[in-house]
C-alpha cells in the first residue's frame, strides 16, 4: 500500500495538533487533530479557505450558543435550539464546511456547563491550532508547473496527428477512428484543466490563470474538431475540390503551436474561400451538396482557428 502525500500531511498535522493542545494544557485536546484531519485540502487556497470559514462558524456557534444556553440552561433542548437557528443560518452566509466541526466544540460547553471567557478560548485554541497546522502542512506542495507543459505539448501532438489524418481522409478516404481519438484528446485536456486547477490554487499570492485558460481554449476546439470530422465523413471526395483544404489541414499541422497566433491560417483559409468562389458552379445535385459540405467544413475549420487566435490577442500586453 502506497501512502500519498496528502495521507501523509494528514496524519502529521493531526498528531502535532493533538501534541499542541495538550501542551497548552487545553481541555479536549483530541478535537484540535480532529479539526486537523477535516482542514487538510488539496490545495493551500482551499486549505486556507476552510480554515477562515470554520473559524467564522466557530464564532456565530459561540454566539447563538451563549443566547441558547443562557436563555434555556445547558440541556439537550437548548442544544436543539442551538441548532434550529445555527444551521439555517449557516447556510444563508455559506459557511456550511463549518457546521459540524463547530457544533461539535459547542458540545463541549455544554459537558462542562460553562460559557466563561476561559472555556471560549479553548475552543477557538482548539480551532486555531487545527486548522493552522493543516495550513502550515500544506504550505510545501509539490509543483506541477513541468508535467503541465508537458501535457500542453502532448495535446499539440494530439491535435496534429488528428489534422493529418484529416487531410489524408480527403485524399483517399481511409477508414479511420479519428472521432474516437478526439473523444481521447478531450478527456486528457479535462484531466490537465483540473492539474492546471490545483497549481493555480497552490499559489496564494501570485494566482496566474495562463493554463487554466489554455487548457480551457484547447477544449473549446476539440469540441470543433468532433463536429469537423463529423463533417468530413460525409463528404464524397473529390480532388479538385477538397486538394486545398487538404494543404490547409497539412499546413495547419505542421505549425501547430502555443506560440502560433493564428492570423496566417486565417489568411490562408480566406484565399481558400475566394478559390471556391471563383469554382465553376456545381453541375449536379450530387456536386452540389458536396461542394456545400467541404464548405460548412472549411467554416468549421475557420471557427477552430479563430479560438486559438482569440486566445491569443486576449493574452497579449
Amino acid at each position: 500500500m502506497r501512502l500519498g502525500l496528502r495521507t501523509v500531511k494528514t496524519v502529521l498535522s493531526a498528531t502535532l495538533a493533538i501534541f499542541l493542545a495538550q501542551a497548552t494544557n487545553l481541555l479536549y485536546p483530541p478535537s484540535a487533530g480532529i479539526i486537523a484531519l477535516l482542514s487538510v485540502t488539496n490545495t493551500k487556497r482551499s486549505t486556507l479557505k476552510t480554515g477562515f470559514s470554520r473559524l467564522l462558524s466557530l464564532t456565530l456557534a459561540t454566539v447563538i450558543a451563549f443566547l441558547s444556553f443562557t436563555l434555556l440552561g445547558f440541556t439537550p433542548f437548548a442544544f436543539g435550539i442551538y441548532l434550529l437557528f445555527f444551521l439555517p443560518i449557516s447556510s444563508y452566509f455559506k459557511l456550511e464546511e463549518g457546521i459540524s466541526v463547530s457544533s461539535v466544540l459547542v458540545t463541549h460547553y455544554l459537558v462542562e456547563k460553562s460559557l466563561s471567557l476561559q472555556m471560549i478560548k479553548n475552543e477557538f485554541f482548539l480551532m486555531i491550532i487545527g486548522v493552522g497546522l493543516a495550513l502550515l502542512m500544506n504550505l510545501y506542495m509539490p509543483d506541477k508547473e513541468k508535467k503541465i507543459k508537458e501535457n500542453q505539448l502532448i495535446i499539440e501532438t494530439l491535435f496534429k496527428d488528428i489534422l493529418q489524418e484529416m487531410a489524408d481522409f480527403l485524399t483517399n478516404e481511409k477508414s479511420t477512428q479519428l472521432f474516437a481519438k478526439c473523444q481521447e484528446i478531450s478527456t486528457f485536456i479535462i484531466k490537465s484543466q483540473k492539474e492546471a486547477k490545483i497549481q493555480m490554487e497552490n499559489q496564494l499570492f501570485n494566482q496566474d490563470n495562463y493554463y487554466l485558460d489554455y487548457f480551457h481554449m484547447r477544449r473549446l476546439q476539440a469540441n470543433f474538431l468532433k463536429d469537423m470530422i463529423t463533417s468530413l465523413e460525409k463528404i464524397t471526395i473529390d480532388k479538385n475540390h477538397s486538394q486545398k483544404i487538404r494543404q490547409l489541414l497539412f499546413y495547419t499541422a505542421e505549425n501547430l503551436s502555443t506560440e502560433n497566433d493564428g492570423k496566417e491560417i486565417l489568411k490562408s483559409i480566406q484565399k481558400v474561400y475566394i478559390s471556391y468562389e471563383q469554382m465553376p458552379l456545381p453541375q449536379s445535385r450530387e456536386e452540389f451538396e458536396n461542394r456545400a459540405r467541404l464548405f460548412h467544413f472549411l467554416q468549421l475549420f475557420e471557427s477552430f482557428i479563430k479560438i486559438k487566435a482569440d486566445y491569443y490577442e486576449e493574452k497579449q500586453p
